[in-house]
């Protein structure tokens, strides 16, 4: 019945250091549309973001800045990322650890956003 996912939403507490986050340490890209609508894409994929005071109409019950706990695939070696959040002053939680994933072994990092929501950035562990 479900083939996949459309689009995530990404409750905020602050917009600016939300966007900067994804935009800047992520490589995600800022899409501003319709009417004072905020997403953020990367791949085939979006975000879309709710600022405080957003008025989404449908949503959900409790749109809460901090409960998310999201696993990212990489589109380069997790050393290249390990250094890469470094550069740019973000603290890794845990990791480099090897988990499993939905399609295959995976070896993330773990790291927080703004809102302190879990982002685990992972790649493919490769087979023997």
């Amino acid at each position: 019945m479900i083939k996949s996912i459309d689009h995530i939403v990404l409750a905020t507490a602050d917009l600016e250091r939300c966007l900067d986050f994804y935009t800047r340490v992520l490589g995600m890209t800022l899409e501003r549309y319709g009417e004072g609508r905020i997403a953020l894409r990367f791949g085939d994929h979006k975000f879309n973001v709710h600022p405080p005071g957003f008025d989404a109409g449908v949503k959900a019950h409790t749109p809460t800045p901090g409960s998310l706990d999201l696993c990212f695939l990489a589109d380069r070696p997790l050393d290249d990322i390990v250094a890469h959040l470094e550069r740019h002053n973000v603290q890794i939680e845990e990791g480099p650890v090897t988990r499993t994933g939905a399609r295959f072994a995976i070896r993330s990092v773990y790291i927080r956003d703004p809102d302190l929501n879990l982002i685990e950035i992972s790649e493919p562990v490769a087979r023997r």
